[in-house]
C-alpha cells in the first residue's frame, strides 16, 4: 500500500531542521535524516507531495553512497531501522525505507555543481556570455550539448525559501581557502565522472548534478546529505538524447515544464498540481531508480 508522507512529527525527538525535502531530527551526536515526499521546484516547495518520492530517493543515495565509497567515505551509519536508537522505534513504519542515521558533520557552505552538458540555468548563462560560472566554453554550442570536460559550477547554499546563486570558483577559494576548494572540486568532478559511466551503461545521461561536504568531529572531508537523485540531477534517457534542444528527463524537469507551462511566477504559493503531473513525476523517479540501481519499484 502506497503511504504519502509530506511531513514527520516525532514528538519525542527535538527536530534539528526541516529543509525543502527531509525532516532531520537530532540525536545527540546522530542525527535522523528523513526523505518525506515533498517536492520542490524554483526553490519553493509544492503543496502536493508525490507519493513514495521520499523512499526512491533514499535508496538511490544509498546506492551511490556505497559505490563511492572508494573515492570518499560519507556521513551514512545505516539505513537499517532494526539498527536505529531505540526512540526511533515508535515510528519504525514511517521511517523504513525513507531515513538514514547519519553522523553530524559540519557542512561546507557551498554547493558542488558539476556540469558535463550545457543545460539549464547553465544554458542561459553559455547564451549571455559564453561562460558559466565565469569559465570560458567554446563557441557555437547547442542547448543540451556535451562539454569538452565537465567543469565545477559551484553555488552559495541558500535558505529555505531563497534562491541558490552561481559563483565563481575564486569565490570558494575566498570562502573556504585553496587547498579545501580545490579538493572539494577535484573530488566532485570524480564523483561525477565515475557516476556518469555507470548511469551511461544503463541508458541515462547525467547532464548535470551536485554534492554537499561536511567535515566530521576529525575534520574529514565527507559526503553529505544526497548523492546523484532525481532531485540533485538532470537525468537523460540515452535512447531519446538529441542536442539542440531540451531534453526528455527521469527528474523533475518535467515538473518544471509543466510550472512554466502554467506561467507561474515562482513565487509562494505554488500551484496546485494535477494527478496527472503528480504521477508521472512519480514514474519518472521510478524509472531513474530502476534503471540506475537496479532496483524494484520502490512502493
Amino acid at each position: 500500500m502506497t503511504k504519502t508522507v509530506f511531513e514527520t512529527q516525532f514528538e519525542d525527538i527535538p527536530v534539528f531542521k526541516r529543509g525543502k525535502v527531509r525532516d532531520v531530527y537530532d540525536l545527540d551526536d546522530k542525527l535522523l535524516m528523513v526523505a518525506t515526499d515533498r517536492i520542490s521546484a524554483f526553490d519553493v516547495v509544492m503543496a502536493d507531495p508525490i507519493p513514495e518520492k521520499g523512499r526512491i530517493l533514499t535508496s538511490i543515495s544509498l546506492f551511490w553512497f556505497e559505490v563511492m565509497k572508494p573515492i570518499i567515505d560519507n556521513h551514512v551509519i545505516t539505513g537499517d531501522v532494526d539498527k536505529y536508537p531505540e526512540v526511533c522505534r515508535p515510528y519504525a513504519d514511517i521511517l523504513e525505507g525513507r531515513s538514514m542515521l547519519v553522523k553530524k558533520t559540519y557542512p561546507l557552505p557551498v554547493e558542488c555543481v558539476v556540469r558535463g552538458y550545457v543545460s539549464g540555468s547553465g544554458w542561459k548563462s553559455y547564451q549571455a556570455s559564453g561562460e558559466i560560472c565565469g569559465i570560458k566554453l567554446p563557441d557555437g554550442l547547442k542547448e543540451s550539448d556535451p562539454l569538452p570536460e565537465p567543469i565545477f559550477t559551484p553555488s552559495t547554499k541558500a535558505e529555505l525559501g531563497e534562491h541558490d546563486i552561481n559563483i565563481t570558483f575564486e569565490n570558494v577559494i575566498e570562502m573556504l581557502g585553496r587547498q579545501r576548494a580545490e579538493q572539494i572540486r577535484d573530488l566532485s568532478l570524480q564523483i561525477y565522472k565515475k557516476g556518469a559511466e555507470i548511469a551511461e551503461k544503463n541508458g541515462i545521461i547525467i547532464a548535470d548534478t551536485k554534492f554537499e561536504f561536511g567535515l566530521d568531529e576529525n575534520d574529514n572531508l565527507i559526503l553529505i546529505d544526497e548523492i546523484l537523485t532525481p532531485d540533485s540531477s538532470r537525468f537523460w534517457p540515452s535512447s531519446s538524447y538529441r542536442p539542440g534542444g531540451p531534453q526528455e528527463s527521469f527528474d523533475k524537469q518535467y515538473l518544471r515544464d509543466y510550472l512554466n507551462s502554467v506561467n507561474w511566477d515562482k513565487n509562494p504559493p505554488a500551484p496546485q498540481l494535477p494527478q496527472e503531473v503528480v504521477k508521472n513525476t512519480r514514474h519518472k523517479y521510478e524509472e531513474a531508480l530502476q534503471a540506475l540501481a537496479g532496483r524494484a519499484d520502490a512502493s
